[in-house]
């Protein structure tokens, strides 16, 4: 049923959940799972120095290796292929793209699920996924306690 499972990773802990589902997923499917970590970049746009973009672009790419690296050896961990990806853009869309583009047949993603205002204000990269995507999308519950 399923041949390439997408992973989005932001890094956090809470993730981690989201990472295993897809993990098993594969394992039952024998399938690979593809990783990708987007460095919102549209929010440092506007940094006034160029060296200080340089700085904040070599910290943020040194972040998404590290959180790729988590999912690599928690993938791993259940003996199904890996593949990772650092990629740059809008969050949103590049999820949606890549994971049309790669011919992924899943994307399995955390969702903290929040409700009204903070969603309001906040907004929702999970959401956005799940109203753009022509592929279908698991969202995981991110629980408090994984946040610590």
């Amino acid at each position: 049923m399923y041949e390439r499972i997408l992973v989005p990773t932001d890094g956090s802990a809470g993730v981690e959940r989201a990472i295993e589902q897809a993990a098993e997923l594969a394992a039952v499917h024998g399938a690979e799972v593809h990783s990708i970590y987007v460095l919102n970049t549209a929010n440092f746009a506007s940094l006034p120095m160029e060296t200080s973009w340089e700085g904040v672009s070599d910290m943020l790419r040194e972040d998404g290796e590290e959180a790729l690296e988590r999912v690599r050896g928690i993938v791993e961990g259940y003996d199904v292929p890996v593949r990772t990806h650092l990629i740059e853009g809008s969050p949103s869309r590049e999820i949606v793209d890549f994971a049309t583009e790669e011919d992924c047949d899943l994307i399995v993603m955390g969702t903290h699920g929040r409700g009204g205002i903070d969603r309001l204000l906040l907004g929702s990269v999970a959401e956005r996924v799940v109203r753009g995507s022509s592929v279908p999308v698991l969202t995981v519950r991110v629980r408090e306690e994984d946040l610590d």
